[in-house]
């Protein structure tokens, strides 16, 4: 098997995304797998993807939530192909070559350990609710392949990677953090200290569920708390001394100061701000590093 298609699943219908998976395959003849794991849905997801148990090589159903990180790891358990493939669950496929691109770059690259693809989201802006959302995908992940090229490490993600099985036996993702955010700069630091080349191509997934603000403000917060613990830990500081905000918060000075300025007058105001329409995104860099200087208190 060259391929295991890997996708995490929580409170997201992926039967749409494993048909055009399926499709795929059977008409391009991609020797390929499918493997789902979901990390204890609701019931009625869990309900609705009953159908798929017959339709991909495992359907694994967690009992017990056991987050991002983890489940990742655990399909080295169940997968046989000698690439993984892994997937967001909320990503749509718009290309009908999108695995054949994956395994024609490996067939004229044996030597590649790590692919990334890219993401894509609509390019007409969304309502106000999920702007903020839209706006920061535009801007700061749909990254073009030559940018990505020249920040190799810093332009990897997880929603849309191949990785070579012995190398994800080698280096997986760290189980200590299962939060949103972060674990995929940290993962590919830690490819990066292993001197693990990240390969990137433009073979991009299309993101299909856009947060609304409140949401994705919420995440923001959970991802500052999941970096505040990466950078209490010093080998883990180390690596992410790259990451924009972290040298941000690493030259500031009189962080008590400027924590107490941001963290009592202005964290509010500027979630208002955020959460309207056109909002520039270095507001949201301000925004964070509030968030940062009160967490690393």
């Amino acid at each position: 098997m060259l391929l295991s298609v890997c996708i995490p699943v929580y409170n997201f219908d992926v039967r749409g995304l494993v048909s055009d998976l399926k499709k795929e395959i059977s008409v391009n003849g991609v020797d390929a797998e499918i493997i789902l794991i979901d990390d204890a849905s609701d019931e009625s997801f869990k309900n609705t993807h009953q159908i798929l148990q017959n339709e991909v090589k495992n359907f694994i159903f967690l009992e017990k939530n056991i987050g991002r990180s983890r489940i990742r790891n655990l399909f080295q358990k169940y997968a046989s192909g000698k690439y993984l493939l892994f997937l967001d669950c909320d990503g749509k496929i718009t290309e009908p070559d999108f695995l054949k691109n994956y395994t024609d770059f490996i067939q004229k690259h044996p030597e590649t350990d790590v692919i990334y693809g890219g993401r894509i989201v609509s390019a007409s802006a969304p309502d106000d609710e999920h702007y903020l959302r839209w706006k920061f995908s535009v801007e700061r992940e749909n990254l073009p392949l030559d940018f990505r090229l020249n920040k190799p490490y810093l332009s990897f993600q997880t929603n849309n990677f191949v990785i070579k099985k012995d190398i994800f036996e080698k280096v997986d993702f760290n189980p200590a953090f299962q939060k949103y955010g972060y674990e995929d700069l940290l993962f590919a630091m830690d490819l990066k200290s292993e001197h693990i080349k990240i390969d990137h191509i433009s073979n991009p997934i299309f993101n299909n569920d856009l947060e609304s603000n409140g949401v994705y403000l919420g995440k923001v917060e959970e991802s500052i708390e999941s970096l505040a613990a990466m950078l209490n830990d010093k080998n883990l500081a180390a690596k992410l001394s790259e990451v924009k905000l972290v040298r941000l918060y690493t030259k500031l000075p009189f962080k008590a100061l400027f924590g107490l300025i941001l963290n009592g007058f202005t964290l509010k105001g500027l979630e208002k701000k955020l959460s309207k329409r056109g909002v520039k995104l270095r507001y949201l860099d301000v925004y964070k590093l509030g968030l940062l200087l009160k967490k690393m208190k």
